[in-house]
């Protein structure tokens, strides 16, 4: 048994995490601990304080308890926002506090993208422009080639998480690129796991979501590989882990 740990913010799309552990099909146990999430706002103070020291470490001794072999911060925004170095600074402050080897869904996105073997990606955000020009900033440091960012207005994580597939597909359509290898839909709030293998077809490329890189970047840490083709491309890399 692997069990793997995540630190998510509030409550948007956090029944992902089953619906994904359910694909895996294996022996792979997904335990979501929810963080406080302050005021809910994609807006850079509040996702500075939300993705604080002090609001993470409250969450993680559940965690440990929970027997986890490793921990992400499940958001994306309450990690990019803090630049390249202080989400280094970030992710090495939650595995002191845990224990454990420890990620957060941004690093969860460059290394999933350096897994890919692409270069050049698009951004699909559902946040405001400011705050996914943040991301796109992220992965330029990452040394990835964004050649479009688009981003949707929405200010709350609450509203994300009303949308459904088409909302979902509507997105991908309008942010996709004729130059990308790759496109990312970087918010925990939006629901995915059961859109991808449908989001990839319609595309014709590899589709990367948020919640979808952050249990991978879980498997990564705790030396796991997976293939779980109902997940997207990223899920069917090999070598494979027979169970």
């Amino acid at each position: 048994m692997t069990a793997l740990g995540f630190l998510y913010p509030g409550h948007s799309a956090e029944d992902d995490y089953p619906r994904i552990e359910q694909l895996l099909g294996s022996d792979v146990r997904l335990q979501v601990v929810h963080t406080d999430i302050g005021e809910d706002a994609h807006r850079v103070d509040a996702l500075l304080e939300m993705g604080s020291d002090a609001r993470l470490g409250a969450g993680v001794e559940e965690l440990r308890l929970s027997g986890a072999d490793a921990v992400v911060w499940a958001c994306t925004s309450g990690s990019f926002v803090y630049g390249w170095q202080g989400a280094h600074d970030q992710v090495r402050a939650l595995a002191r506090t845990a224990g454990l080897p420890a990620s957060s869904t941004s690093f969860a996105f460059a290394h999933a993208v350096r897994e890919l073997g692409v270069k050049r990606v698009a951004i699909g955000a559902t946040y405001p422009g400011d705050v996914a020009a943040l991301f796109s900033s992220f992965l330029t440091d990452a040394g990835i080639e964004v050649v479009s960012v688009r981003g949707s207005g929405i200010i709350t994580a609450a509203e994300v998480g009303t949308w459904g597939e088409a909302e979902v597909l509507a997105l991908a359509r309008a942010a996709d690129h004729p130059e990308a290898e790759a496109l990312l839909l970087p918010d925990t709030a939006l629901h995915t796991a059961s859109f991808i293998p449908d989001l990839e077809q319609e595309l014709g490329k590899p589709v990367l979501t948020a919640n979808q890189v952050t249990v991978w970047e879980a498997l990564r840490l705790a030396d796991r590989r997976v293939n779980a083709p109902a997940l997207g491309a990223l899920f069917t890399k090999r070598p494979l882990v027979q169970v």
